[in-house]
């Protein structure tokens, strides 16, 4: 029983980042295809309150999958490196971007850009490893059995774009729930169309993923049957009542009937799949680690949760209410301060705090680096010896590039003529 009870937290955790980290990759998609730096700084203000929270449950869903279901990731990692690799990548500069963003005083293009692509490569992704798991994955023995490309199928890339479109209607019903003017109108007017394309994915992804997984759904049970049409039917009731939401008060309406509607279709799924984990026949039981270890991590991990879920609820709490840009007056910098920065030891001591972040900004860049290519030998190597040379090239070239991007544009504002009249 030790290793259902893990497999329900793994659950627990992997619904809890899909219905909280989803909505603000959502909203990172969206300010791609946004015009106005103004929403886009709100949409930025806005993901930056929870987003280290949010993403905190996929790295507990992680532990205990390495933890209590080895057999899972002896059979799916070696599936879906590649697809992995790009998404550690992409978080690493999605925090960067977020991060950049909502120290500057205005929107800065670039930062949001890297911002809203990192966030759509993370979705695109996670959609292809989901659909990778869901289509079934060669093994022999409790280990993977197939190529290196076995993620991209057409199951997969379906997957990937029904993942997205969920994770912009999320995006959409939390921006009208939280934001006003533009921003609100905006959310209320692109929630419909987004439901119902959220809705044709999973038809399509429902009917189609008896074509792609080998297993055979065990619907002739009675109650796992009933069980399902029910969840099934509470999705449906709450997508209706998302769409009579959109554009009505109370704004948080939406946002509530999507989550419960995700909540009730990952449970749908689960009880169309399980026991099965890794289609077509790796069980929870198969895939266990013995019974000391599992009570070891349900102690350990049930310890950890309610502290990961208590920052959740508090900062919700903390953030709650409608976003308000801050005014102008608080914006403003007082006269007295620029003046006395006028002189030489104050244009020493700003020219010095400046050194000082680009350098641990530059730090940081190398360090990541050198994680990067640690974690790709010790973890993929003797699986692919091109997997550690790939990332550190894709990695060096994305941080490269943003980093010159980054010193243009404060050379652009002028930050480093701090530092020049210091030296005169």
């Amino acid at each position: 029983m030790a290793e259902y009870a893990s497999y329900g937290l793994v659950l627990f955790a992997l619904g809890a980042y899909v219905v909280l980290d989803g909505y603000d990759l959502g909203i990172g998609i969206l300010g791609l295809f946004d015009r106005s730096d103004e929403r886009r700084k709100e949409y930025t203000e806005l993901v930056a309150t929870a987003w280290d929270a949010n993403e905190s449950w996929i790295i507990l869903a992680a532990v205990i999958l390495w933890a209590a279901l080895p057999g899972v990731y002896a059979t799916v990692l070696p599936g879906v490196y590649l697809p992995l690799v790009v998404v550690l990548l992409a978080f690493v500069l999605r925090g960067l971007g977020l991060e950049m963003q909502s120290s500057a005083p205005d929107y800065r293009p670039g930062w949001g850009r890297l911002f809203g692509a990192s966030s759509l490569v993370v979705t695109l992704c996670q959609g292809l490893v989901v659909g990778t798991v869901l289509g079934g994955l060669p093994q022999h023995g409790g280990v993977f059995d197939g190529g290196a490309l076995r993620w991209f199928t057409p199951y997969s890339v379906l997957c990937a774009l029904g993942l997205t479109a969920l994770y912009l209607l999320a995006g959409a019903a939390w921006l009208q729930a939280k934001t006003q003017g533009g921003a609100r109108r905006r959310a209320a007017r692109l929630g419909r169309p987004l439901l119902a394309l959220a809705v044709v994915a999973c038809l399509v992804l429902g009917f189609g993923l008896e074509v792609a997984d080998p297993q055979h759904f065990r619907f002739d049970e009675p109650l796992r049957a009933v069980l399902f049409g029910l969840l099934v039917a509470a999705a449906a009731g709450c997508g209706a009542v998302a769409w009579y939401g959109f554009g009505r008060e109370p704004d948080a309406r939406p946002f509530v009937a999507v989550l419960c509607a995700q909540v009730a279709g990952l449970l749908a799924l689960v009880t169309a799949t399980a026991p099965v984990v890794v289609p077509p026949g790796l069980s929870v039981h198969a895939a266990a680690s013995p019974t000391g270890s599992q009570v070891f991590l349900l102690i350990g991990v049930g310890c950890c949760m309610p502290v990961v879920l208590a920052y959740n609820i508090y900062a919700w709490w903390v953030f709650r209410g409608k976003y308000r840009p801050p005014t102008l007056a608080a914006l403003a910098v007082p006269a007295e301060p620029v003046a006395a920065r006028t002189d030489l030891t104050g244009s020493q001591t700003v020219a010095k705090e400046a050194g000082v972040g680009i350098l641990a900004r530059r730090a940081g860049f190398a360090l990541i680096g050198l994680g990067v290519v640690a974690v790709a030998q010790d973890v993929f190597g003797g699986q692919g010896e091109w997997i550690a040379p790939v990332s550190l090239v894709l990695f060096s070239t994305v941080s490269v590039t943003a980093w010159l991007v980054g010193d243009r544009r404060a050379a652009d504002a002028g930050e480093f003529e701090i530092d020049q009249a210091a030296r005169r």
